[in-house]
């Protein structure tokens, strides 16, 4: 319906007739009908033609990406300003006095008993003076661990100028005798030096060599942690009773027994310690009273007893140095243990000067034993007499007109103290005796 051109507007113009409103809604559904149509049959064909999409007016950047551009552009703004304030705080600390360590009281070490406090500073004295922050924590608890009795270290920093030292110890097991000076040792094999502020009573450990590496001596220290674990099963506590213990062949472990008697080798072989020791126990004093002597009892084989059977093969060992076996004793080592024990045959004997004889080795049994020279007869005495007479012109007259006679003895019988100042044997003055009324 066309519009008019006057300056009014009638009302029949917004409210259109009855009649034109049924043609108008008759329209609309017939428009509805077809769209109806139009669904139904792209249900029915996936092959019509869609409708055309309405483009909607849009921005030159999506919300998206604008959203994501200001979070980044955020988070760089705030990433730099951390930097400038890091880099501005590094800078104050490299070079503030504030965080130097001045002295060794600014270094706290906690966990000593044996390790010195001169043997840590040795090690933490390089850091006096230093910024705190450029001090290699994990380089000075590789040396600190370098100190034999420390087992593991730790290094902490404390701001502003303060380091604290943590020192885990080692726990000795026994004493080791390594060559002419004694240590102790630690279940893994360590030996560290000897302790003047405790006082301890390990056996001492033979068969360890100077200069032989950690790996060594791991397996021995594990055979006598076993040993010494099977002594002391059951409350007895056997292990307190051995003064040393040679772990040179772990097929055959060998103990000294600490016995008031008189210390006693007992080889227990390698398995089965606390069944063998306790034989050597129960049959000690009777072994004693059997034997002259009990220096040495082989226990290894089973339904076997051997005594003594280190009496032809002994074990060489180095003597002590004096310093090392004062230290020893001081630390709680047995005595029995700081002897070097050397068997009666291998004991260094003198070569003899000159030769001794039995008479004088023994002068008074051999006093007992001489017999009397033989008593020479008279008539031969008598014809020696007339011969000398005969020549009394040729030779030297002498006392009472006797000649000197021609063997040692009747010469010592001469004078009554012979010929050297000394008297004469019985046997000669009895024939003396018996020559002057012959004559």
């Amino acid at each position: 319906m066309a519009r008019k051109s006057g300056p009014t507007i009638l009302q029949e113009e917004f409210y259109p007739s009855s009649a034109e409103a049924e043609r108008q809604g008759l329209h609309d559904l017939e428009m509805d009908d077809a769209r109806l149509l139009d669904l139904d049959a792209d249900e029915e064909s996936p092959f019509l033609r869609g409708q055309k999409r309405v483009s909607a007016r849009r921005g030159t950047l999506p919300k998206k990406t604008a959203n994501r551009l200001l979070w980044s552009l955020v988070a760089a703004g705030v990433v730099c300003t951390a930097a400038v304030a890091a880099a501005t705080l590094y800078r104050y600390g490299e070079r503030s006095w504030r965080f130097r360590v001045e002295s060794s009281d600014n270094i706290e070490v906690t966990g000593m008993q044996n390790v010195s406090k001169a043997q840590i500073m040795e090690v933490m004295g390089a850091d006096i003076g230093r910024n705190i922050f450029f001090i290699p924590l994990a380089q000075q608890k590789a040396q600190l661990e370098q100190i034999p009795w420390v087992e593991s270290a730790s290094v902490m920093r404390f701001v502003p100028n303060r380091l604290k030292v943590e020192i885990h110890e080692r726990t000795p097991v026994a004493f080791a005798r390594v060559g002419p000076r004694m240590f102790l040792i630690d279940a893994g094999g360590t030996l560290m030096e000897l302790s003047s502020k405790h006082k301890y009573s390990f056996p001492v450990i033979l068969g360890m060599n100077p200069g032989e590496p950690l790996s060594t001596r791991a397996p021995r220290m594990k055979a006598y942690a076993q040993m010494v674990r099977e002594l002391d099963t059951g409350g007895a506590h056997y292990s307190q009773d051995l003064s040393e213990v040679d772990l040179s062949d772990l097929e055959d472990l060998k103990v000294r027994v600490n016995d008031p008697a008189g210390d006693v080798l007992v080889h227990l072989g390698s398995s089965d310690y606390l069944r063998r020791f306790k034989i050597y126990v129960s049959h000690a004093q009777g072994w004693r009273q059997q034997f002259q002597k009990l220096e040495s009892v082989n226990l290894r084989y089973d339904n076997q007893v051997i005594v003594n059977p280190d009496i032809e093969h002994p074990a060489k060992t180095v003597a002590l140095n004096p310093a090392s076996a004062k230290a020893a004793a001081a630390a709680g080592v047995k005595p029995a243990a700081l002897i070097t024990h050397i068997p009666p045959h291998e004991r260094a004997v003198p070569k003899p000067a000159f030769e001794l004889t039995e008479e004088k080795l023994n002068p008074k049994a051999a006093a007992g034993v001489t017999k009397r020279p033989p008593r020479p007869p008279r008539t031969r005495l008598k014809k020696i007499a007339a011969k000398r007479k005969t020549t009394a012109s040729a030779k030297k007259a002498v006392p009472n007109g006797k000649q000197p006679l021609a063997s040692s003895a009747m010469r010592a019988a001469k004078s009554p103290t012979g010929s050297g100042g000394q008297k004469p044997s019985p046997a000669v003055a009895k024939s003396q005796t018996s020559q002057g009324p012959s004559q």
